[in-house]
C-alpha cells in the first residue's frame, strides 16, 4: 500500500496552498509573475489595473517547459535558475527564503527552503548561502518536476498579431496559477477521505455490532498516495477519567476522539518503526518510513501525505458569530473566552480565563482538544518520544463532517491564526504547519444509547480488532474485544507506549535510549522537541491566549 517513492508530494510538502507562507523575517530570493497582481486575491491591483487574460493577450513566454527541464537535467542549468525560470514561465510565485539552523546540528551553517505559491519544500543547509539556495533548490525540484509533467503545458507559438478577444469567458484557475491548479485538482481527493473512513468504520462496527453505539463521536488519520488513501488510525470517545492521575502509566485521561486517535496513529508509526529497523529487507521496503541523511532522522516517503476526519467540531473551536477578526492577523486586544486557551473537564470546556471553573476542585484536567490540534501542528503527532526517531510528523488537512457545524472560523484561527509567526523561534525541522480545513460529509451519527455514553474504542491498521475504552475510567471495558491483560490497561496508555518505544530503541541500537530510566527522562531526552513545546506555550502566553496547563510532575515518572 505504501509505495517507496511516488509523484505526490512528501510528507512536509502538501498540495500546494494547504500550507500557510511561514513568517520568517530573513533574506528571501522572490520572483512575482504579472499574472499574480492581477489576481482577485491581490487587492488594489485588480482594481486599478485591467487584467492581461481580460485583454487577452498577456505577453508569454515562448519556452516551453519541458525544454527548461530537458537542459537542467542534462547540466546545462543549474536548480536555482531552473526554478526562476519555471516561475516566469508557468506563471507562479518563487520565494527562496533563508530559515534557522537550530536543534541537533552540529557546526555553523546556512539554511534556505524554496516556497512556490506559498508551498514550503525541504530545507537545504550549506556552509555558504549560495550553497544553501541551490541545495533547497535541489531538494525542491524532484518534488514539482513530477507534478509539473502531470499539467502537459502547452505553450502558444509565438505571434506579433494578439488573439481575438474572449467571450465572456473568465480566465481558469489553471491559466493565472498553474500551481494552484494541482491544488484543485487534489482537492477532489479530499472527497475520498470521508468514504474511506466509512468504509472503515462500518467494517469495524459490522465486526462487533455490540458497540455500534461508540462511534457517535469519531476521528481517523488517513495516509494518502499515489494509490489512493487508507484509513491507518481511528479513535472515538469524547470523555476526560474521574481518576486521580496515574503514578503508573496505565490510566488514559484523555479519551476524546481526536487525542484517541492520535494515540493510535502513534501506535501505527511504532509498528511501522520496527518494520524498518527489522533486518527483513521486505518489511523495511514496506515502512512509511525513508532515511533523511540531512537530519540523520527518519521521515516519511516521499509520496506520503497524512490527513486528519472528525466527526464533530473539535471542542474549543466554536466562535460567536458575532466576532470580528481581521482574517490574517490576531491582535492581543481581541482575545477573549472563545479564542483563548480552553481546558477539558469531565466533558465540558472552560476558558483559560473563566472565573467559574476551579481546577483544585477537578481530578483531571487536560487541554481541549482543539488547542491539542494546534500544539500537533507545531510540534508534530508523533510526540516527544518518537521524535528520537522521526521528524515531526504533520496532517496536511483536517476535515470535519460536522452536520450541525457551518461554521469552522473558529477552528481555523485556532489551529492556525494564533500561532502565525511562531516558525522563526522553532527548532530545526519544526514548523507553524498550516493545514487546509474544510467541511466535508459526515460519516456517523451520534448515538442515544446512554449506556456506551462513556466508551470509546481504538484501532490502528495491523490491529485485529478494536479495544474499547471506558473513558471515566481510562481503562478497557471487560467485554472489549481486545484486552491487553488482567489490569484492563489500555494499548493507548502511556505505559504502553513507553514498552514500545523500548522495542524500536532496541531495534534501532540506540543505547542511549535503552538506559532511559523513566518516561519522564526518555522525553526530556527529546531536547529539540521540548524546546519546541516551550516555545509554543511562551508564544502562546505572549500572545495573549493563556497559560498552557502544566502536568503534575509525578504523572511521568514510572519506568517499566
Amino acid at each position: 500500500m505504501f509505495p517507496g517513492r511516488g509523484s505526490f508530494r512528501g510528507s512536509r510538502g502538501a498540495s500546494f496552498s494547504q500550507i500557510l507562507r511561514k513568517n520568517i523575517p530573513a533574506t528571501t530570493e522572490s520572483y512575482e509573475p504579472l499574472a499574480t497582481l492581477n489576481h482577485p486575491s491581490k487587492g488594489v491591483f485588480n482594481q486599478q489595473r485591467e487584467s492581461t487574460f481580460e485583454r487577452g493577450y498577456a505577453a508569454k513566454p515562448t519556452v516551453s517547459p519541458k525544454v527548461l527541464i530537458d537542459k537542467y537535467t542534462q547540466g546545462e542549468t543549474h536548480a536555482v535558475s531552473l526554478l526562476h525560470q519555471l516561475a516566469q514561465v508557468l506563471q507562479f510565485h518563487l520565494e527562496i527564503k533563508e530559515t534557522v539552523t537550530t536543534g541537533n546540528i552540529q557546526g555553523f551553517y546556512f539554511a534556505f527552503c524554496v516556497m512556490i505559491d506559498g508551498v514550503k519544500y525541504k530545507t537545504g543547509m550549506g556552509i555558504t548561502k549560495k550553497e544553501a539556495r541551490l541545495k533547497a533548490a535541489q531538494l525542491a525540484l524532484p518534488e514539482l518536476l513530477p507534478t509539473l509533467e502531470s499539467l502537459n503545458y502547452v505553450l502558444p507559438e509565438a505571434s506579433d498579431v494578439p488573439p481575438p478577444l474572449p467571450v465572456k469567458e473568465e480566465p481558469t484557475i489553471s491559466d493565472i496559477h498553474p500551481c494552484r491548479a494541482i491544488h484543485e485538482r487534489k482537492s477532489s481527493v479530499n472527497l475520498q477521505i470521508p468514504q474511506a473512513v466509512k468504509d472503515q468504520l462500518t467494517k469495524l462496527m459490522n465486526s462487533h455490532p455490540e458497540f455500534s453505539a461508540c462511534a457517535g463521536t469519531t476521528a481517523a488519520f488517513i495516509i494518502q498516495t499515489s494509490t489512493g488513501c487508507e484509513v491507518v488510525a481511528l479513535g472515538t470517545g469524547n470523555f476526560n477519567t474521574k481518576e486521580t492521575a496515574s503514578m503508573s502509566g496505565r490510566i488514559v485521561h484523555d479519551s476524546h476522539a481526536v487525542v484517541t486517535a492520535r494515540r493510535s496513529l502513534m501506535r501505527f508509526l511504532y509498528r511501522h518503526l520496527l518494520m524498518f529497523f527489522s533486518k527483513t529487507a521486505n518489511l523495511t521496503e514496506k515502512s512509511i518510513f525513508q532515511q533523511n541523511s540531512s537530519s540523520g532522522l527518519l521521515s516519511l516517503k516521499n509520496g506520503i501525505t497524512l490527513h486528519l476526519y472528525v466527526n464533530q467540531l473539535p471542542k474549543g473551536a466554536a466562535i460567536p458569530s458575532k466576532l470580528r477578526l481581521n482574517p490574517l492577523s490576531i491582535s492581543a486586544w481581541q482575545v477573549n473566552n472563545e479564542i483563548s486557551l480552553h481546558l477539558s473537564v469531565e466533558g465540558k470546556v472552560f476558558s483559560v480565563f473563566s472565573s467559574s471553573f476551579d481546577q483544585s476542585a477537578s481530578k483531571v484536567v487536560s487541554m481541549s482538544a482543539t488547542d491539542k490540534l494546534t500544539q500537533w501542528q507545531v510540534l508534530g503527532y508523533q510526540g516527544a518520544l518518537l521524535s528520537h526517531f522521526i521528524e515531526p510528523v504533520y496532517v496536511q488537512s483536517i476535515l470535519i463532517g460536522d452536520i450541525d457545524c457551518s461554521d469552522i472560523r473558529g477552528m481555523k484561527i485556532s489551529v492556525s491564526q494564533r500561532v502565525e509567526g511562531i516558525t522563526s523561534q522553532l527548532p530545526m525541522f519544526y514548523c507553524m504547519m498550516r493545514p487546509y480545513i474544510s467541511l466535508v460529509p459526515s460519516v456517523a451519527t451520534n448515538s442515544a444509547d446512554k449506556c456506551q455514553l462513556t466508551y470509546g474504542i481504538n484501532w490502528s491498521e495491523g490491529d485485529s480488532s478494536v479495544e474499547v475504552v471506558d473513558g471515566l475510567e481510562g481503562k478497557t471495558v471487560e467485554q472489549s474485544p481486545f484486552k491487553s491483560g488482567p489490569a484492563l490497561a489500555s494499548r493507548l496508555c502511556k505505559a504502553a507506549m513507553l514498552h514500545r518505544f523500548k522495542l524500536v530503541a532496541k531495534e534501532a541500537q540506540r543505547q542511549d535510549l535503552l538506559a532511559t530510566s523513566s518516561y519522564k527522562e526518555a522525553k526530556r531526552m527529546a531536547k529539540p522537541y521540548q524546546e519546541a513545546k516551550n516555545v509554543l506555550k511562551a508564544f502562546l502566553l505572549q500572545q495573549g491566549f493563556g497559560s498552557w496547563l502544566v502536568k503534575l510532575s509525578f504523572s511521568d515518572n514510572f519506568s517499566m
